[in-house]
């Protein structure tokens, strides 16, 4: 008997990928995990039903969600990522020398043991000694943190769910609070194509044009993610992603990367008419 998993990208649009072997099943307090094996795409995490990670394609995700805002601010030591249980996001940030600390908060510690478990490929440095692990809701745990982090990511699920917190003006407003003078927030910004996606694209970009005052989108391939166009937010408080770009400081790391690279940085952030129309409204 042949086994599928399919995921409705929209209600008359879904994708299907033919499952070797489950590998784990169960449901914690906030949304049901799976992992399962497959011949394209190799060892996947789903929550709720929705693809979040596979050894495929995960290089792509968690390159830009890193590297854009290290190559930016190379002097980046103290580092917040709220969500990331899979642990991809602090693998690529653990890379750096230079960073002393990484705070991780993920509201669900399920999805972290089943990452360490079952997803060595991305959770395999979450045991550095700089890596520190708050099992908490991560929407509480800024409030009333001033000037604390260099970085703060935001490695979310999209705004249902878990995930709907980290997508409002308070939120938004702690982050912001919690950075440094140079700091930066990164934040996972959904896709343009789809009406639904869309939507939550614009209200994201819309409250953090409220808050900070340097505002940038970028965009990144990942095909295993509806309509595989989606993108990130880049706020700071006075970094410019292409102007303050340190190209020849980060080329010397000698860091190897499969997706990101310093020309791909600016041409990340060269928007298709749509999304800057999108945007713009």
């Amino acid at each position: 008997m042949e086994m599928w998993y399919t995921e409705f990208h929209t209600d008359t649009v879904k994708w299907s990928i033919k499952v070797d072997k489950s590998i784990y099943t169960d449901k914690s307090d906030f949304q049901r995990i799976d992992i399962f094996d497959t011949d394209e795409f190799g060892r996947v995490m789903t929550l709720d039903g929705l693809m979040m990670v596979n050894e495929k394609d995960q290089f792509i995700y968690h390159d830009m969600i890193v590297h854009v805002p290290m190559a930016t601010n190379p002097s980046v030591e103290k580092v917040l990522v709220i969500g990331g249980g899979d642990g991809g996001t602090v693998r690529e940030l653990t890379r750096y020398k230079t960073i002393k600390r990484i705070d991780m908060v993920e509201i669900d510690e399920m999805v972290v043991e089943a990452a360490i478990k079952y997803l060595d490929y991305t959770s395999n440095k979450l045991s550095d000694e700089r890596v520190n692990l708050y099992y908490e809701d991560g929407i509480e745990f800024v409030k009333g943190l001033k000037d604390e982090y260099d970085l703060i990511i935001v490695d979310s699920t999209d705004p249902i769910g878990p995930g709907e917190g980290l997508f409002t003006t308070e939120f938004y407003t702690n982050c912001y609070n919690a950075l440094t003078e140079n700091g930066i927030l990164i934040n996972q910004k959904e896709s343009p194509y789809y009406e639904q996606t869309a939507r939550e694209m614009k209200r994201s970009h819309d409250k953090l044009s409220t808050i900070f005052p340097v505002i940038m989108t970028y965009q990144y391939h990942m095909p295993t993610y509806p309509s595989g166009h989606w993108l990130f937010g880049f706020s700071s408080k006075g970094l410019n992603a292409i102007e303050d770009l340190d190209k020849d400081a980060w080329n010397a790391l000698g860091l190897k990367t499969e997706y990101y690279n310093t020309d791909l940085h600016v041409g990340a952030f060269m928007l298709p008419n749509y999304v800057k129309e999108l945007l713009n409204a």
